[in-house]
């Protein structure tokens, strides 16, 4: 996997268009100024999880007695579930109304699962355990496709405006769709990988 391939398989797991919706609805009670700081300080937080999660997976997969091809499959359905999710999207999230959440919410929901979530978890770990030695690669990897999820998350009131839902939802659909291919072909690489074991 290239630098590229890698930053854009984050960018969709991250799914910044489905996210900006829920973020809208569930920051709906929160002042538009304050409501950038809230997103900034949570996209920190997932980022410095997900980073915990890269350098240090390899001693967690070590300490479970996981392989590659395990991760590969358990990573790839998880991911065509995730995917298939943003492809025909569940109606209890979308339905998230302004103001239901009192207060601010801090880490969860919206740093963990939102952003730092299972999927991408997983795609991190696979990442650092097929190809240990590019591990600087990963790490920007990963800092390009936060810094573009947060970037348009930061934005999401004007973007939301411009795109309204169901534009938003039809580029999430749309992200799925290529989610669930790479999903479906991470399964079948621990699969091969599995099988060829002797």
């Amino acid at each position: 996997m290239t630098l590229s391939s890698a930053a854009i398989l984050l960018f969709l797991i991250m799914d910044p268009f489905g996210n900006m919706v829920v973020f809208n609805s569930l920051l709906g009670g929160v002042q538009p100024r304050r409501r950038v700081v809230v997103i900034l300080r949570e996209s920190v937080i997932a980022f410095g999880i997900l980073l915990l999660f890269l350098f240090t997976g390899k001693w967690v997969l070590a300490f479970l007695g996981l392989d590659n091809s395990t991760l590969s499959i358990s990573g790839g359905i998880i991911l065509f579930l995730i995917a298939l999710g943003m492809v025909f999207p569940r109606k209890s999230v979308m339905a998230t109304e302004p103001g239901e959440m009192e207060g601010e919410p801090l880490i969860v929901p919206l740093a963990i699962p939102m952003i730092a979530g299972p999927s991408s978890i997983a795609a991190l770990l696979l990442m650092a355990s097929k190809e240990p030695d590019k591990m600087g690669q990963w790490a920007l990897a990963l800092t390009l496709a936060w810094s573009a999820a947060t970037v348009i998350l930061a934005v999401s009131v004007p973007l939301f405006r411009f795109l309204g839902r169901r534009g938003s939802i039809a580029i999430e659909r749309l992200m799925g769709m290529l989610l669930v291919m790479i999903s479906v072909q991470m399964f079948l690489d621990g699969l091969r990988t599995y099988l060829d074991q002797p």
